[in-house]
């Protein structure tokens, strides 16, 4: 297996193989001209040339930085706004109509508990997936592994560490459920 599958797989894997190392160089390019364009429409551009947008219509606003890219996987009508990151060393599923706010962070990889094994700089990495209608306030943090269900609401700065259920509000570090509501959004 190649580093990249590995990483992929959930296995651990060397970040500083090569072709990593280009796909992070990559991402870096294009993130750069992103942060940089003021054009909205050019900049929709260049976010297609670094995800798979559903509809090629992904809003990303400036100040967001990512992995890799081609394991980020936007719905239609998604939104990113100003300074997140989403780091993509595993896949980054996204439904439709997703609304970030700014200062959120996607993370998949994780590092060894171990020092001694954290020494080598061997990683590994888990997929994140949200569901449809997801609106993540400022500043939130999903972790590696995390499944959000489907119109759910996480409150600003919350940090989700484990799988969120279809309708409902979560908030807190560690996000716990403060609210559920109907499939139609409302309480």
């Amino acid at each position: 297996m190649t580093e990249r599958e590995k990483m992929l797989a959930g296995l651990a894997y060397d970040p500083g193989d090569a072709d990593l190392v280009a796909g992070r160089a990559r991402a870096v390019g294009l993130t750069m001209r992103i942060n940089q364009e003021p054009d909205r429409e050019k900049r929709r551009l260049l976010v297609n040339d670094l995800v798979h947008a559903t509809d090629g219509a992904a809003a990303i606003m400036p100040g967001f930085f990512c992995d890799y890219g081609d394991n980020i996987h936007l719905g239609a009508r998604a939104f990113v706004n100003a300074n997140s990151v989403f780091l993509d060393c595993a896949e980054i599923r996204i439904g439709d109509d997703f609304q970030c706010g700014p200062g959120v962070q996607l993370l998949t990889p994780e590092h060894p508990l171990d020092a001694a094994q954290r020494r080598f700089g061997v990683e590994s990495a888990r997929p994140i997936r949200l569901g449809d209608d997801v609106w993540i306030g400022g500043g939130a943090i999903v972790l590696a592994g995390v499944t959000v269900g489907d119109r759910v609401v996480i409150g600003a700065g919350a940090v989700v560490t484990r799988d969120v259920p279809s309708d409902v509000v979560i908030a807190g570090n560690p996000a716990k459920i403060i609210k559920r509501l109907s499939s139609d959004g409302h309480p």
